[in-house]
């Protein structure tokens, strides 16, 4: 199978698309980070505050790899298609295979972000279990279930 020009400038709009999540992703994170130093500010040692900038620290990391591996992958994309109207197929197929193994690494750490980020949801959702009375804990109350008509 031959490789056309066709073929990387495809994931151009992919990897595109996928860099605006991205920095979407890390706009919402450095607001979080604000806001939360805000409140460290205010009361340093809450421990839910603790928790939650250790884990929005980690999620930075994740996204600036991300963000990393997702321009690699636009770059090596750019790369394969000049290789290919040059016509050094060979190249361009080690190139075009760097491209996609990018954007897996990238899409791999992305997944992992996702997972993280639900641990920061975890950490709010235990700490207004906190507030209610024992043996009401989970939230059970908001998802109550009706009882069918007999």
């Amino acid at each position: 199978m031959e490789l056309q020009l066709s073929t990387p400038a495809l994931l151009f709009s992919a990897i595109t698309l996928m860099m605006l999540a991205y920095t979407n992703r890390f706009l919402a994170t450095a607001s979080l980070i604000r806001g939360l130093h805000k409140k460290y500010l205010e009361n340093p040692d809450e421990q839910l505050i603790v928790g939650q900038i250790q884990n929005l620290k980690s999620r930075l990391s994740m996204i600036k790899y991300m963000q990393l591996f997702g321009v690699l992958s636009f770059l090596f994309c750019v790369v394969c298609m000049y290789l290919i109207f040059i016509e050094a197929g060979e190249a361009a197929d080690y190139v075009f295979i760097g491209s996609m193994l990018s954007l897996l690494i990238s899409l791999v750490i992305s997944f992992v972000e996702i997972m993280v980020s639900t641990q920061a949801l975890k950490l709010e959702i235990q700490d207004m279990e906190k507030h209610f009375p024992s043996g009401s804990g989970k939230l059970d109350f908001l998802f109550k279930k009706d009882k069918p008509d007999e």
